[in-house]
């Protein structure tokens, strides 16, 4: 019973040790998060291994662990840019990103966790102003902003793809012109509508004047292949036709007098 506390007493510094010696080794990594293995004593950042997934690792305490996000992130940025003919266009943009997984350890060693303000930003800003650069402020405003939104996020993309970077989507939220020049273009705009549409009802009317014309014409060839088609013969059979229903209506009495230069009965009728 003496000796008992003589070796409880280094159990208990050991079981102590060994709980902060674990506690300082414990590293949990969240979800959608990745970490970056440093040895103090070996070669610093880990290269020829993967990083480490989320979950529950042990590391030597001695040895640091740099914690990045690997889910899709979005960044924002308001700039400054000048059109094709140096006017100040203001330019609200944003990108979809995320680090490559696998270059990770490279990323933390030659860029750092600031990589998103030392090298997205200025790669999403210098792609901009390459961009619009090559643009009017009317192809800002109206009708190009797909195709200078998908010119960014391609050239942005050629930046940043060899920096450990995968750039998913570049957005042009908003553009924002000088108030005299959104004025102007809005006024040619209406313009343009307006012709647009005076010139579709000149293309209607035109359309109706060839159809009134087409469908008479129509009616004049009928009628002149009409009036080919009744020869004498026709009409005097005609005439027959028309003289014997004449004769047979109950309110009338018929008397044949004679004929007339074209061989037909003369009706006379009495009421």
């Amino acid at each position: 019973m003496d000796k008992l506390p003589k070796i409880a007493l280094p159990t208990i510094l050991l079981i102590i040790v060994a709980i902060i010696l674990v506690s300082k080794s414990a590293i949990v990594i969240g979800s959608g998060e990745a970490g970056v293995l440093y040895r103090t004593f070996g070669e610093g950042v880990v290269l020829d291994e993967p990083p480490l997934g989320a979950g529950f690792h042990l590391v030597a305490p001695w040895n640091k662990v740099f914690i990045y996000e690997v889910r899709q992130q979005e960044v924002f940025e308001k700039m400054k840019v000048l059109s094709s003919n140096g006017l100040d266009i203001q330019l609200d943009a944003s990108a979809w990103f995320q680090p490559k997984y696998e270059a990770l350890g490279r990323l933390h060693q030659e860029k750092g966790d600031q990589y998103k303000e030392r090298i997205l930003l200025p790669a999403i800003r210098s792609a901009a102003r390459s961009v619009v650069g090559r643009y009017t402020p009317e192809d800002l405003y109206s009708t190009k902003r797909d195709a200078i939104q998908k010119e960014i996020f391609e050239e942005t993309k050629r930046i940043v793809d060899d920096q450990y970077i995968q750039l998913n989507e570049v957005l042009v939220r908003d553009v924002t012109l000088p108030s005299t020049i959104k004025d102007a273009i809005e006024r040619k705009l209406r313009q343009e509508q307006e012709s647009l549409e005076y010139e579709f009802r000149l293309v209607s009317a035109d359309k109706e004047a060839q159809r009134q014309i087409i469908e008479a014409q129509g009616k004049a060839d009928a009628n002149r292949i009409l009036s080919a088609s009744l020869t004498d013969k026709i009409l005097q059979d005609k005439g027959i036709e028309a003289t014997l229903k004449l004769a047979e209506s109950p309110n009338a009495k018929v008397v044949v007098v004679g004929s007339g230069d074209s061989g037909l009965p003369l009706i006379l009728g009495n009421n």
